[in-house]
């Protein structure tokens, strides 16, 4: 009987599937871009067939071509999908590059095959990488014992995302064979990763702990994260936390009983990707998005949503509501950039990311945040920084950092204007062939045994 259960569910399943694709052949989705209806946006219209997720699908396809979507209007509301989105480039211009209009076309249009899926935390094999998460307690110096131990085990970063929240870290990281530059498939080698790391994260004897297995799933980096601190309840707020209390946006749940809607309300300082991290904690929460309004005045978002959860229903009861609330605030804060901003760009090689990581803890400074790539052999590395227990990053403690790096690697963004250029000019690849750093083995931490 439980056979005919587990087929009658995956028929059930595949005719769901098939449906789906047919209704999507019949009514394939419209993408229209305007550049002439405003003066200051490029406006992108999209109208599709509706279903769980979509509103997600678009706004991340937006958002991973770095457009800033100033103005939203949004409706889903039966069996039809809507909306309407004014955006800019990074500088605020309209997108004028034909390439990326014909991405977008393609991305959205009737060609596009969007798909989402969840996964839970480990390691993943692809052919060209091996995909690393991590999740445990924050702390000073975090960043530098990961990739120092990654760097020993001859693991080459490629790419990483490092988020900080309410004490906690998350992080999704590529690596590669230094050896092969490919994916890392030896079992035994990535069990050893996985508990070396498993003991780096596990080192702030916090009560919870830390998360590194094996995964077969694909997600995309920035909703991962997300969902990897959602599950770990980051949204919990220390009763002592002061400064979160400063700096929380304005989030409010209230039910509109004529429609059966819950609204919800966002009021908070403007940044980029904020559309995108307010609908996918609002989706991965299993809550539908029939109707929304985004709109930006300054420095400032005015963002309103009416939803219900998947079941049909508005929220429930007040514990329900506090904790859609708790998760928004939590959504919108994981990636405020706290900190000194640093920016390096440089040639890339092997073990980069630890020297750097280890010169700033050396230095007692604190990564709240990292963006990590590399590309066509450069690596372009963004960095939020703060010192001791949070406090500003003196000036002399930045010069001493872009000396022992190179002056000209490493940019300090939105430092006000009394930090002077360090006064000696050093080479840009100093650190490269001086004497500066010192081994990077772990063996004197007891976390490296012999692997072959």
């Amino acid at each position: 009987m439980a056979l005919i259960s587990e087929v009658n569910m995956s028929f059930s399943h595949y005719m769901d599937d098939e449906y789906e694709k047919l209704f999507r052949r019949m009514n394939p989705p419209r993408v229209v871009i305007d550049n002439e209806s405003s003066k200051k946006a490029t406006v992108i219209r999209v109208d599709s067939a509706n279903k769980h997720g979509i509103l997600l699908e678009v706004v991340q396809i937006l958002t991973d071509l770095n457009l800033i979507v100033n103005k939203a209007y949004i409706s889903s509301d039966g069996g039809w999908f809507m909306d309407v989105f004014n955006v800019t480039d990074q500088d605020g211009n309209k997108v004028m590059d034909e390439a990326i209009l014909d991405y977008i076309r393609k991305s959205l249009g009737p060609e596009s095959c969007c798909t989402s899926s969840m996964r839970s935390v480990g390691v993943k094999q692809t052919m060209d990488h091996t995909a690393i998460e991590l999740m445990g307690s924050d702390r000073p110096g975090l960043l530098s014992e990961v990739s120092a131990v990654l760097t020993d085990l001859k693991c080459n970063i490629i790419n990483a995302e490092v988020w900080t929240h309410n004490t906690r870290a998350a992080s999704v990281m590529h690596v590669t064979d230094e050896e092969t530059g490919a994916a890392i498939t030896d079992p035994q080698r990535l069990s050893l990763i996985k508990e070396l790391l498993a003991n780096v994260l596990g080192g702030g004897n916090k009560v919870r702990g830390a998360s590194s297995v094996v995964t077969e799933q694909v997600t995309h980096t920035d909703r991962r994260l997300h969902q990897m601190m959602f599950a770990d309840r980051d949204y919990e707020r220390p009763d002592d936390n002061e400064f979160d209390e400063k700096r929380r946006p304005k989030v409010t749940v209230v039910n509109w009983s004529d429609k059966d809607y819950s609204v919800v309300t966002i009021r908070c300082k403007d940044r980029a990707k904020l559309l995108f991290d307010i609908v996918c904690t609002l989706t991965d929460m299993q809550y539908v998005v029939f109707h929304a309004s985004i709109d930006t005045e300054g420095p400032n978002a005015f963002q309103e949503y009416y939803i219900k959860h998947i079941d049909g229903s508005p929220v429930k009861s007040d514990a329900e509501r506090q904790r859609v609330i708790q998760c928004l605030e939590a959504a919108i804060q994981r990636r405020v950039s706290e900190g000194l901003k640093l920016e390096l760009c440089t040639t890339d090689r092997f073990g980069l990311l630890s020297d750097v990581t280890r010169i700033f803890r050396e230095n007692s400074l604190t990564v709240n945040r990292a963006e990590v790539t590399t590309k066509g052999g450069k690596a372009v590395n963004t960095f939020y920084v703060s010192g001791a227990s949070g406090c500003p990053v003196d000036s002399k403690t930045i010069d001493t950092i872009r000396q022992a790096i190179g002056n000209t690697i490493l940019k300090v963004k939105g430092r006000p204007e009394e930090l002077e250029p360090a006064t000696t000019q050093d080479s840009p690849t100093r650190f490269l062939f001086g004497g500066f750093f010192k081994s990077r083995s772990f063996v004197n931490f007891g976390l490296i045994k012999s692997y072959s």
